[in-house]
């Protein structure tokens, strides 16, 4: 079987979109970009974002705009043999969480899942969540806005609303919560 197992990178103008958004990159694209991380090789990236309908030929126009470049390329043949790591201890709590989708595909799901309720569901003063949904560049950054979305929420539509949403986003996030604890998803059933 033929692998493309090229390792990339991002550039200074690559790190700057992420960082800033000042390029525009287009919001799919940029979720490719936010997953080239020069340790993982283009055929695992490519798996990863297949969903979103991205494929060898976004890797490309990465490349061409500057935003990405060759760290490593094994060419066409499998990479060279190496020890293989000891596996990471998976913590209880981890193993115990439904399987997650892959990070992009979560991400893109939590981008989607913000965009979609923070306008019909809080208005006008969801505006500044509305920014820092856009800014967000990792993962972990739109999972940090749980809480202030759910105190919006609850503040503009009550309690039985907010507990809905609340369900909806923890199942996004892969987490099990309490139910009765709306704002707090460490506090386990």
């Amino acid at each position: 079987m033929v692998m493309n197992t090229s390792i990339y990178d991002k550039t200074a103008k690559g790190r700057e979109e992420i960082a800033t958004r000042c390029h525009r990159l287009a919001p799919r694209l940029r979720t490719l970009l936010v997953m080239v991380d020069g340790r993982r090789p283009e055929d695992e990236l490519l798996r990863n974002v297949a969903g979103l309908g991205l494929d060898a030929g976004s890797m490309a126009e990465l490349v061409a705009e500057g935003y990405i470049v060759l760290a490593t390329s094994y060419g066409t043949m499998a990479p060279p043999v190496m020890e293989a790591p000891e596996p990471e201890p998976v913590p209880v709590a981890a193993a115990a969480a439904p399987p997650q989708s892959s990070t992009a595909e979560q991400f893109q799901s939590l981008y989607e899942f913000y965009n979609k309720t923070i306008k019909s569901n809080i208005g006008l003063r969801g505006f500044t969540l509305q920014l820092k949904v856009e800014k967000a560049a990792t993962l972990d950054e739109l999972r940090d806005l749980r809480r202030p979305y759910l105190e919006a929420v609850l503040k503009a539509k009550g309690s039985d609303i907010a507990r809905q949403l609340a369900e909806q986003l923890d199942r996004l996030m892969g987490i099990v919560t309490n139910p009765d604890s709306l704002l707090h998803p460490n506090d386990r059933a």
